[in-house]
C-alpha cells in the first residue's frame, strides 16, 4: 500500500507552550480530504502519540479532532515546568518533529 508522510498532507505541524506545565501540538490541514484521510486512517490517535513520544497515555490531557478547522490537536503534560532547571524547551516549540514522518496510507 502506498503511504505519504504526515508532513506531506498537513499545512501546519507545530508545538508550543500551553502554560507552565503543558505543551500543545497542532496538525492543521488545508483540504478537508487530507484531514479526513488522516483522521480515518487511525495513524494519529492518543495511543499512537503516546507510543511515538514514549510517554504514558495519562500524560496526554487533551486529544481533539476539530472538524470545522480541519485540525487535530493534543496537549501533553511536561515532566518539569517550563523554564525550570534542566527543562530543555522553554517555549515547547521543538517537540513536533517526530510527527512529521508518520506514514499515512493513501489510495493508489
Amino acid at each position: 500500500m502506498k503511504t505519504k508522510k504526515l508532513v506531506e498532507l498537513a499545512k501546519t505541524v507545530r508545538s508550543k507552550n500551553a502554560g507552565t506545565d503543558k505543551i500543545t501540538f497542532d496538525i492543521i490541514f488545508r483540504e478537508k480530504e487530507n484531514y479526513e484521510l488522516v483522521k480515518s486512517s487511525g495513524c494519529l490517535t492518543k495511543q499512537t502519540v503516546a507510543k511515538l513520544y514514549g510517554i504514558d497515555e495519562n500524560r496526554i490531557c487533551d486529544f481533539v479532532e476539530f472538524d470545522p478547522g480541519y485540525a487535530i490537536k493534543f496537549t501533553i503534560y511536561r515532566t518539569k515546568p517550563s523554564g525550570s532547571p534542566g527543562e530543555g524547551d522553554v517555549f515547547g516549540c521543538q517537540q513536533y518533529p517526530p510527527l512529521l514522518d508518520i506514514e499515512i496510507p493513501v489510495e493508489v
